[in-house]
């Protein structure tokens, strides 16, 4: 697998990324964007299995820091989805310009939480995308604020909400929080697994509240059904403490054809990872390969004589 940075512009804020690649590939490939899951960044090792994979199956893949976090400008600790959302298309515009890249193949890849659901809004909005996978995602985020909390503590998280947005009415400014402790609200997992600590101690410890009113009106399942005839996998795990099962399922029974649901039992979300990994991680290699519009068929012929390879393009349909 090849590795580069790059940099594009997302409406003039400068984004960082990284593109990988086969080791060898002649034309342009198929390729894969992703943006990076809740609170997550480009760097995390958790995401080189995948893009290890994907690359050796001959698919480029451009995975980056959202404005605000990591390698990116922006606002520092801005978690607004739909800002996210913006620098994933204008992720897929970049890929376009790539001379090894064949634009009319783009999928988009997202794990974990947001990640998983932002992939959906994007196959949702920008129809250049031919293919989408969601693993664990977030189907609504004003339910997945909610389940993280006791009625009574959600109760006065609404209440802080509230008295915050008259704050900066007032004000101009508001609060500052710890987005994995009084956005989110980290499970006992969560705080004890070290799947992100390479890059933990990246992400800002202080958001503005506000961010949380974006994550209540963030909704993936109102308009999954408009992927369609996107084909669409959809990766949970069962009993989920992190984003509930049903976030998965709800989404996989919204969305119209083509569509295809892996569930992993008797796992959790973060061990799901390396648990099921060389289950699941070959299941996304063939739904990525299958799904495209456009490919490459590698052919092998072996005579008496002799053993030839060539690859050949085609089109479906």
């Amino acid at each position: 697998m090849q590795e580069k940075k790059v940099e594009f512009f997302s409406e003039g804020v400068k984004i960082a990324g990284i593109l990988r690649s086969p080791d060898s590939a002649s034309g342009p490939r198929p390729a894969i964007v992703q943006g990076p899951g809740w609170l997550g960044l480009k760097d995390a090792k958790l995401y080189l299995p995948y893009h290890e994979a994907l690359t050796a199956a001959g698919f480029h893949l451009l995975i980056f820091d959202y404005r605000g976090f990591g390698d990116s400008e922006g606002d520092r600790g801005q978690l607004l989805p739909d800002l996210q959302l913006q620098d994933l298309i204008n992720a897929v515009t970049y890929l376009e310009t790539l001379p090894e890249v064949d634009a009319q193949n783009i999928g988009a890849f997202g794990s974990g939480g947001t990640g998983g659901g932002n992939s959906i809004l994007l196959g949702a909005v920008d129809k250049r995308i031919k293919c989408v996978v969601s693993q664990v995602p977030v189907s609504d985020g004003s339910d997945w604020l909610h389940r993280m909390r006791q009625e009574h503590e959600w109760v006065a998280f609404l209440k802080l909400l509230s008295d915050d947005r008259k704050l900066r009415v007032v004000t101009g400014s508001g609060a500052l929080v710890h987005p994995r402790e009084e956005i989110m609200v980290a499970t006992p997992e969560r705080k004890l697994t070290n799947v992100k600590g390479d890059v933990d101690d990246k992400i800002p410890t202080q958001v503005p509240l506000a961010c949380a009113e974006a994550i209540l009106r963030y909704k993936p399942i109102d308009v999954v059904a408009l992927l369609s005839p996107t084909p669409l996998l959809i990766i949970g795990v069962e009993d989920d403490a992190v984003t509930p099962t049903d976030h998965a399922t709800d989404l996989y029974e919204a969305a119209g054809t083509p569509k295809k649901l892996i569930m992993q039992r008797d796992t959790t979300h973060y061990e799901a990872y390396k648990q099921f990994g060389g289950i699941v991680i070959p299941q996304i290699v063939e739904w990525f390969v299958n799904s495209m519009n456009h490919g490459v068929v590698d052919v092998h012929e072996e005579t008496l004589t002799s053993t030839s390879f060539r690859s050949i393009q085609v089109k479906k349909g």
